[in-house]
């Protein structure tokens, strides 16, 4: 679904409300307490901030549960419209190179700090759950994001750790099955200890082929996998031995980040790998749109004072 098909069709709250109840309820609406399908549906006049217009009355004598299509979802304590709601979802899914809280902002008409969380609440429905592990040929890859321009071509394994204690750049790690989906990790450090054992976790040993660059951090996997490296500093492409494919997302990822975001921190930064994530593995999917409403139903709420915590 397309930016005009989602504009025109969800412009209202009703028509969001009626998407959410088909969403959660395939087979009917069914009572968030008891489980009965016996509820009366009210249609409140009032338009008060923060709340629906559609409630349900639960008919059994034994429960009265009152409840909205939104309950215990992350929709549930937003004071946005709906249609926003999923004109931000539209706008996202449909920004290869990401959108920043300043671009929302714009678009909806809001204010900057609500862009700003609600951004981050959608890419928080982004974020993976358990994935079957990779097999084929996998590239791994590590590399590092942010810091200053002008240390923008240095080798960051040589680079030496700043005065405040904290690297110039912040690491990340990235795993991708050639012709299949990539998860993308933001990594203490490129240690051996980090990197194999994230290797091991996710890739199974049944896998064709492991290909790595020459960082000596991935010296070992030859006991496990078929461990082939291609060293950069004489060669791209041995044959069907590179990580081009893997060097291709973390290009897309920090154009991303240096053209929209512009800044990032560290602490936010596993929630935009898991934004560009999501929309690589999807990119052929036809109704990304509805996709991404139904995790928002499924996702657990994240509080704002919980977002800006500094612990």
């Amino acid at each position: 679904m397309n930016l005009i098909d989602v504009t025109k069709t969800y412009a209202v709250d009703e028509t969001c409300l009626d998407l959410l109840e088909n969403l959660r309820w395939p087979d009917g609406v069914r009572c968030l307490k008891c489980g009965s399908d016996k509820l009366s549906r009210i249609t409140r006049k009032g338009r008060n901030k923060n709340k629906r217009t559609r409630l349900f009355q639960c008919l059994n004598p034994e429960c009265k549960h009152q409840f909205t299509p939104t309950a215990g979802t992350i929709f549930a304590d937003s004071h946005l419209p709906l249609s926003k709601w999923f004109l931000a979802v539209g706008l996202m899914i449909n920004a290869k190179k990401g959108l920043s809280a300043k671009q929302m902002q714009r678009g909806l008409g809001v204010g900057y700090q609500t862009a700003w969380y609600l951004c981050h609440r959608i890419r928080k429905a982004m974020e993976e759950g358990d994935l079957p592990k990779f097999t084929g040929v996998v590239e791994v890859d590590e590399t590092y994001v942010g810091g200053k321009s002008k240390n923008m071509h240095k080798d960051v394994r040589e680079r030496k750790i700043t005065g405040t204690g904290v690297m110039d750049k912040a690491p990340v790690f990235g795993i991708i099955q050639r012709g299949g989906k990539v998860e993308a990790y933001s990594v203490p450090n490129v240690k051996k200890t980090v990197l194999v054992g994230k290797i091991m976790d996710r890739v199974s040993t049944d896998a064709e082929m492991v290909v790595s660059d020459e960082l000596k951090s991935y010296s070992g996997l030859g006991k496990s996998y078929r461990h082939e490296v291609i060293n950069h500093i004489r060669e791209w492409v041995r044959g069907n031995i590179h990580t081009n494919t893997m060097e291709n997302f973390w290009s897309l990822f920090k154009r991303g980040l240096m053209g929209s975001f512009h800044k990032v921190s560290v602490k936010h930064l596993p929630r935009y790998l898991a934004e560009f994530t999501y929309r690589f593995n999807r990119r052929e999917e036809q109704d990304l749109f509805m996709m991404t409403v139904a995790r928002l139903l499924a996702t657990i709420t994240m509080p704002y004072k919980n977002l800006v915590a500094t612990e």
